[in-house]
């Protein structure tokens, strides 16, 4: 797997696929990679022997800065699962190379109302922020094929209607969503509310209260020291 950290590189390497008559498809990604991921990637065979993947975390669709600074990060899994599963190109920007003169005040595009509904709604601004990201990168790739998932169906919108008015030739095609074995979608965040809930749920399993004898009011905590039940109602 080649990859690459700037768009001199990949563009150099894009524009001999073409000459060669290579046709390439596109999978974009914010990192933290699971298997609704690598069936994106596997999907693309079907159309094309070569693909690229971007892993790049858009500041720009995040509408709380703290979100973005959350966000998980596991690049270097990330690399290791896509150089196993023989991923042809990783295009791993940084944010200056993506955004060089920042990521506000830039352009906007007219999506119409569907940035205003469902998630729109919800995250002003966050539709603007996911054209911005794939504009730049469409321009820069220029992909026969470009694969997102059906998880986000909103997104897959937005990115065709964008396609659109950038007059951009491809091929979009929306692939049907990966779920976990409870029925969820599998996602980045999913996947760390998960962590979260599993790390609280320990902890509350660490201290529940052990009864000390049938019908007394002490208790032991599970490094078995001892306390009393209060009467009192909590405020």
């Amino acid at each position: 797997m080649i990859i690459f950290r700037n768009s001199t590189g990949l563009q150099s390497w894009r524009e001999k696929q073409r000459e060669n008559d290579r046709p390439v498809a596109f999978i974009p990604t914010m990192g933290a990679l699971h298997e609704g991921h690598i069936q994106l990637i596997e999907a693309s065979r079907a159309f094309t022997g070569l693909s690229i993947c971007s892993i790049f975390i858009n500041p720009a669709q995040f509408n709380n800065p703290s979100d973005f600074e959350k966000y998980p990060v596991s690049t270097e899994n990330d690399i290791r699962m896509l150089d196993g599963i023989s991923t042809d190109v990783l295009f791993l920007p940084s944010k200056e190379e993506i955004y060089p003169g920042g990521s506000t005040g830039l352009e906007t595009y007219d999506l119409g109302s569907l940035e205003n509904i469902l998630e729109g709604k919800y995250r002003p601004g966050h539709f603007q922020g996911v054209c911005l990201i794939m504009s730049r990168l469409l321009k820069l790739i220029k992909p026969d094929h470009l694969l997102m998932g059906q998880k986000d169906y909103q997104q897959c919108l937005v990115v065709q209607k964008l396609i659109s008015t950038l007059g951009i030739s491809l091929n979009f095609h929306a692939i049907p969503t990966v779920r976990e074995s409870d029925g969820l979608a599998m996602a980045a965040a999913v996947a760390a509310t998960r962590a979260f809930l599993s790390a609280l749920i320990c902890g509350i399993h660490r201290s529940d209260p052990v009864p000390t004898a049938a019908g007394s009011r002490g208790w032991r905590d599970r490094a078995g020291t001892p306390g009393r039940m209060s009467s009192r109602p909590s405020p």
